[in-house]
């Protein structure tokens, strides 16, 4: 039986989706402050899911957030923690390569907003740098997600 810790930074009407499914499908989960990410196995401290809402979150992230972001990745990787970055965006984007094809809805209003191809490139650079990977899945998918990535264990699909 799988058991989950959530972190309690997480805000409940972001994760009420995740809980109903973790209901549904048996896995046991609570709410305890995580080091690093969102979504932890009880019995495997090694392997975090940090789960963000859209691509623009992560632009905001890699870019006006960045060295937060950066040493956020390296206390994970400073305590063997193998990152797992799941992105809700939706059914446009399945994996990394689909980034590249994102059209930022914000460089209507700024020609300097990031674009995909420049997202794309930010993160397979800090993917290969600090061995963390990108999933991605629909708002409805996230709760199945999540439960697959840590039973897998991380494995790439």
């Amino acid at each position: 039986m799988l058991k989950v810790f959530i972190d309690s930074r997480e805000k409940e009407r972001a994760i009420r989706k995740v809980c109903a499914t973790f209901d549904r499908r048996g896995v046991i989960y609570r709410s305890t402050k995580l080091y690093v990410g969102d979504y932890q196995r009880i019995d495997n401290a090694q392997l975090v899911i940090d789960r963000k809402q859209n691509l623009l979150e992560v632009a905001q992230n890699v870019c006006q957030q960045h060295d937060r972001f950066i040493r956020e990745i390296q206390r994970a990787n400073d305590m063997d923690i193998r990152l797992v970055f799941l992105i809700e965006h939706g059914p446009g984007i399945r994996t990394l390569d689909d980034v590249a094809g994102w059209i930022n809805p914000r460089l209507r209003d700024s020609p300097l907003a990031m674009s995909g191809p420049r997202l794309h490139k930010i993160l397979t650079t800090i993917g290969n740098r600090y061995g963390v990977r990108w999933e991605f899945c629909t708002k409805a998918e996230t709760g199945d997600r999540i439960i697959d990535i840590l039973t897998e264990g991380g494995a790439s699909p």
